[in-house]
């Protein structure tokens, strides 16, 4: 729609937790339309596409599933799910995790180990939201294998990891994926992509992406306060953004101008970065990016994700999440300002492209969902950005 505007106990921890990432499974999708108490328990029925049964598609690839320590895996399975996949196996040493996904989707026989599903010659992807630091290495056990591997993010937490990634992708031809739901599984970021690429607002100059968290500390899993484990914050939710800013301002190469990260209000979770910020500066455009753990109470969602693009002849800002005001509770939201107007585009029943383009990418050997070279970029950027950052250290 188009309308002119006038105006720390992991194993105890762990099932809590998954309800509560579920909420955020879609990156910043689907928690705007839940109410602020529901957050951290609800298990929604629908995924941030609607109900998978009566809208996928034909299955055509068979896919598996190994590790689901974050509630990303159900976004994943769903997308891929939606564009064609059949779910036969999946693997997780967690009983409580394996219970409630084995509840989502009893279609799904859970295997006695991960070897299993790389023995079985029948499977052609694996998906898995493992902790961070455990995701490179089972990637490369799976190309290895002869199957392609699609991650949650941060797919890879080391400059050392992505270098024996690329080299074991270059000599596999597989895929290695890496579910950027921000962009991917949010329709107005694939609504935006659509008019940038048809020349809404020009060439694209710049982008400005916000990443904002909520925190619930006494529901996250203990990787979560480990740095080792899930890579900085730059690194883990800051890698949404710097395929984002690829993505729209087109660029092939960029270099970090400055970066810095903090825990500047946790000091009980010493292995907590609350807070970082990036300038980067590519081929064709800049960028700025500031991830955070700040989100309040107070806001029905979270997190208020926001990106703008900046173009020559106009600029594009998106709600993702929530529209904090205006459209209170829901996301999606895109405005646009060219020489002519402003206007508003509810997004919420835009496709996402992302499930069917990765399936036909297994069958066809192509790269129509995201190129491996702008899938390693991206994590590349981040990861740099998380090494050479400086430390903050404010009085707060």
């Amino acid at each position: 729609m188009t309308k002119s505007l006038t105006m720390n106990k992991a194993n105890a921890n762990r099932r809590t937790f998954l309800k509560e990432s579920i909420t955020t499974a879609a990156g910043l999708v689907i928690a705007p339309a839940l109410p602020a108490a529901v957050l951290s328990t609800a298990v929604p029925t629908l995924t941030s596409a609607g109900p998978v049964i009566g809208h996928a598609l034909a299955p055509r690839i068979k896919f598996a599933v190994i590790g689901i320590n974050h509630g990303h895996i159900y976004s994943q399975t769903d997308a891929v799910t939606r564009g064609g996949g059949e779910l036969v196996s999946f693997y997780a040493p967690e009983a409580d995790l394996v219970a409630a996904f084995a509840k989502r989707y009893p279609q799904a026989k859970l295997v006695r180990s991960e070897q299993e599903i790389l023995d079985d010659k029948s499977i052609q992807l694996v998906l898995s939201s493992g902790i961070p630091v455990d995701r490179a290495p089972l990637g490369i056990r799976v190309m290895k294998a002869g199957k392609d591997y699609m991650s949650d993010k941060p797919g890879i937490t080391t400059l050392e990891q992505l270098a024996e990634v690329r080299r074991v992708q270059k000599a596999t031809k597989q895929i290695y994926s890496i579910m950027y739901s921000e962009r991917l599984e949010n329709r107005a970021t694939v609504k935006a992509g659509e008019l940038v690429k048809a020349g809404a607002i020009g060439q694209v100059i710049q982008t400005i992406g916000l990443g904002p968290h909520r925190m619930n500390p006494k529901v996250r899993p203990a990787w979560f306060f480990e740095k080792k484990a899930y890579g900085g914050i730059i690194c883990d939710i800051g890698s949404h953004q710097f395929d984002q800013f690829l993505f729209f301002t087109g660029s092939t190469k960029a270099d970090i101008v400055a970066s810095e990260v903090g825990n500047v209000h946790h000091p009980q979770y010493p292995g907590l970065e609350d807070f970082g910020d990036v300038m980067l500066r590519g081929d064709r455009g800049v960028g700025y990016i500031r991830v955070d753990w700040f989100t309040p109470d107070g806001l029905k969602s979270w997190g208020d994700g926001r990106l703008t693009i900046l173009g020559t002849e106009g600029f594009i800002e998106i709600r993702k999440n929530i529209d904090p005001g205006v459209h209170d509770n829901t996301g999606n939201h895109l405005y646009i300002t060219d020489s002519k107007e402003t206007r508003y585009m509810d997004c919420a029943k835009e496709p996402l492209p992302y499930g069917e383009q990765l399936v036909n990418d297994v069958l066809n050997r192509t790269e129509t969902a995201m190129s491996q070279e702008h899938c390693f970029l991206a994590t590349e950027l981040a990861l740099k950005a998380q090494k050479q950052a400086q430390r903050l250290d404010l009085k707060v």
